[in-house]
């Protein structure tokens, strides 16, 4: 049970508007069960203190005071009242007594109790019997054995005490838990008698930093209750102080007429003085006249004597009777001028108390406004904290239904890839081979091609040497030329025929429409219409024939890896093509 609950059980007692209020079982079962979770709290609170601490404990320890004070309030719960002159008295030491008759081992602390010199009071030889009952570690032991004892108990107690219930057992099983706890009390210098027993609530009442936002509304109920009870509290103090004032008036009158009894008895006594020195001297008179008188007289005179030595006898008695009620009177009186002392300081006492009181009602009105300000500001963060768990739920289902597509636009590409991959180990298995055989053979004819051009080039160039040194043969010997041109073209067409082939192989078939086959013997060029040129180039994407002028540039093909010569028209397009392809 924590903090908050312990204090919020302990202020129910504050529903007296309730039909229940008005019995009396319900209001000492509300007492009960107040009690008990005050002991709880004490308890709790001195064991986890004295374990953080990690010393012996002395009588200056706050939590061990508020532990005797929350455990003497038990103990008297429900105590019988005894009458005496000054009314009736209330004290929690008879029932501590029984225990030496019940456990052999309480003997000697009850013994140390007595023969301490400073207590002059039944409730100090209690307060001292608890402390150097804990100082054993028996405290435990000896309240369950008291407890078990109810027909001893009954002596003291009323039918529905703590100590009679069920409470006052679950009190002496949490007592168990002190037995950790290293004390030790100096008894001699200690004023037991005149401790106030109040409890201290400031050091239940303190804010956590546990408290939540959804346990606001908990919390300033527990407050609100917490306040009533004080309240009550107070207003209880003030009709206890009151009841006081009217025993100290009251003791004040019967101190005066005790007074004016106390004259009049000293007036009696001396006018029984003044009697007794009469009789004494008639006694004497008569003794004499006795002696004188003749024996007749004697007689009558003897029986008078007789008579006067017992009226003498009476008022002898008469005298011892009224210098005992004297003393009595006397002790009385000074036991009430202790007792009036005792009345005064317990006032103050009282009067400091409710001093404490109210400071702490205070208190727990700032308490309240603070924890007020605490949850509206935790509402607007719940509000706040809801709008965005909404706002990240969208998002969530979003996304949701986005990973859903990706992961559909995945399946879909994985299955395009597998596709892929199975066509292409397809045509390697199919084409492997032959594509290699056909790349040596493209390769090595490549090769003698550009040797070729390389030897007409140089070819060309010689010729235009020699044609310009002999300007005149020029005329006379185009055949020759016209031979050689004709031969240069059917080794180009030979050339191009197995890069064909491998070109067909490698590639698809191509629309004829789009791409113009190439003919046997060599065109003009497609592009400039220009047949003049010794060398024409055939466009490995379009399969065109063009000079080269039209065809100086090379580009990568899905054919082949290598770039390969294509016309102007199609580097363009092709140009386009790539820039606007994703891979």
């Amino acid at each position: 049970m924590n903090q908050e609950e312990v204090m919020v059980s302990f202020c129910n007692q504050t529903s007296f508007s309730s039909p229940l209020a008005a019995d009396p079982n319900y209001l000492m079962a509300n007492e009960r069960m107040n009690l008990m979770n005050m002991a709880k709290l004490s308890i709790k609170g001195l064991i986890e203190s004295a374990l953080n601490l990690g010393r012996t404990l002395d009588s200056d320890y706050a939590p061990l005071q508020q532990f005797f004070v929350v455990m003497e309030h038990c103990l008297k719960h429900g105590l019988k009242a005894k009458k005496t002159f000054l009314g009736q008295n209330k004290s929690f030491w008879g029932p501590l007594e029984l225990v030496e008759k019940l456990v052999p081992e309480a003997a000697e602390i009850t013994a140390s109790v007595k023969d301490l010199p400073g207590l002059k009071t039944p409730v100090g030889r209690g307060r001292a019997w608890l402390r150097l009952a804990l100082m054993q570690k028996k405290l435990s032991e000896y309240m369950k054995a008291l407890i078990n004892k109810k027909e001893l108990l009954s002596e003291f107690y009323e039918p529905n005490a703590l100590m009679m219930e069920e409470e006052g057992a679950i009190i002496a099983g949490l007592l168990v838990g002190l037995n950790v706890i290293d004390a030790n009390f100096c008894m001699k210098g200690e004023d037991l008698d005149s401790q106030v027993g109040v409890i201290d609530f400031s050091m239940y009442l303190k804010d956590g930093n546990s408290s939540k936002g959804s346990e606001g509304d908990g919390q300033i109920t527990a407050i609100l209750d917490q306040k009533n009870y004080v309240e009550e509290l107070n207003r209880h103090l003030n009709a206890t102080v009151n009841n006081l004032q009217a025993k100290v008036d009251a003791l004040e009158k019967s101190n005066t007429k005790l007074t004016e009894e106390l004259a009049v008895a000293n007036n009696r006594i001396i006018t029984l003085q003044e009697e007794m020195e009469r009789v004494k001297e008639e006694s004497s008179y008569i003794l004499e006249s006795n002696r004188k008188a003749p024996k007749q007289d004697r007689t009558s005179e003897g029986q008078a004597l007789s008579e006067a030595r017992k009226h003498l006898k009476e008022e002898t008695q008469l005298r011892l009777d009224v210098e005992k009620e004297l003393e009595i009177q006397i002790s009385m009186r000074q036991e009430m001028e202790l007792a009036m002392k005792m009345l005064e300081k317990d006032v103050c006492e009282k009067q400091d108390a409710l001093v404490c009181l109210r400071q702490q009602l205070d208190d727990l009105r700032a308490l309240k406004h603070e924890l007020a300000f605490k949850l509206q500001s935790s509402d607007l963060g719940v509000k706040q904290k809801s709008e965005l768990n909404s706002r990240l739920e969208e998002k969530t289902n979003q996304m949701a239904a986005t990973i859903k597509q990706l992961e559909q636009r995945l399946r879909q590409a994985e299955r395009g890839r597998q596709s892929a991959e199975l066509d292409n180990r397809l045509f390697k298995q199919d084409f492997g081979d032959k594509i290699n055989s056909l790349q040596l053979e493209v390769e090595e004819l490549t090769r003698q091609r550009n040797q070729l051009e390389l030897e007409l080039k140089q070819e060309r160039e010689r010729r235009l040497k020699n044609s310009r040194s002999i300007p005149g043969k020029s005329s006379q010997k185009p055949e020759p030329k016209m031979d050689g041109k004709h031969k240069i073209q059917e080794e180009n067409v030979k050339l191009k025929q197995p890069l064909e082939e491998t070109h067909r192989l490698q590639s698809p078939p191509v629309d004829e429409q789009d791409q113009p086959l190439l003919s046997d013997e060599p065109q003009v060029c497609q592009l400039c219409q220009e047949g003049g040129s010794l060398t024409k180039n055939v466009c490995e994407n379009c399969r065109g024939t063009f000079c080269d002028a039209c065809s100086t540039n090379e580009l990568p093909l899905p054919s082949s890896i290598k770039p390969e010569r294509v016309c102007n028209p199609c580097h363009e397009q092709l140009m386009k093509q790539y820039s606007t392809s994703p891979a």
